[in-house]
């Protein structure tokens, strides 16, 4: 996306709180006209969001945050091409999907020089299936048992089992966001809830919101380090 200079130079200014009320679409359109500092709201609205998909997809923590800023900066550039025929929110996302699926497959291939890499993450996540007592565990050590089953799930598993059950979105937006038809969504959905424990399945509803908690200071980071590269981009 193209802007004016000086407009480009508003990144770095302060966001009107009256702002934070604004939908989606309002603030692409002010953020299109020249007011680039309302991306930050954005940025805020939608970064758990997108840390948690990305999470979900690629299985790290720090990659996870590497995506999502890639993902931002790409849909900066790209504003114009929002016609609003999805929802922002859905947009967004599956740019945050495409990132992490193409860091997935780089990954892949890189793995292939170690023939022993796939063997050794299947028998990681045997090895998280098999844990017994977990139902016996409450508080701190079952948020930490949860995430272990999820991150045990199978990439594609857990892409949909993080928008449907941890980010609460429909069946049609899940679906929308990773390019499947939502019989693969309730399909997979299914393949991953029997693939957890049975005691962690029957807390997952209470719990399932609490996984991948979003600190403050990655927030923070995100937002800084994305304003930080729009507002270097050129005019």
């Amino acid at each position: 996306m193209s802007l004016p200079a000086e407009r480009i130079a508003q990144a770095a200014e302060p966001v009107e709180p009256a702002s934070d009320h604004l939908p989606d679409e309002g603030i692409v359109r002010r953020v299109i006209d020249g007011e680039v500092a309302l991306f930050e709201l954005i940025l805020r609205r939608y970064n758990q969001r997108m840390f948690r998909v990305a999470r979900g997809i690629i299985g790290d923590d720090g990659e996870a945050e590497d995506i999502v800023q890639e993902a931002y900066v790409r849909a900066f550039q790209n504003l114009r091409q929002f016609e609003g025929r999805s929802l922002f929110s859905t947009w967004l996302t599956k740019i945050a999907v495409y990132e992490a699926t193409a860091r997935r497959r780089k990954r892949r291939r890189l793995s292939l020089l170690d023939t022993s890499s796939d063997t050794d993450i299947d028998s990681m996540a045997s090895q998280s299936g098999q844990r017994d007592a977990v139902d016996e565990v409450s508080g701190k050590e079952l948020k930490l048992a949860l995430a272990d089953a999820v991150d045990a799930l199978p990439p594609d598993l857990r892409a949909v089992f993080t928008l449907r059950m941890i980010e609460r979105l429909s069946t049609e937006e899940t679906a929308e966001c990773l390019e499947l038809t939502t019989s693969n969504v309730k399909i997979r959905l299914h393949r991953a809830k029997l693939q957890l424990r049975a005691g962690i399945d029957q807390r997952i509803g209470k719990e399932s919101r609490e996984l991948y908690m979003f600190a403050g200071d990655r927030c923070d980071r995100i937002v800084a380090n994305v304003m930080s590269r729009i507002s270097a981009l050129p005019g």
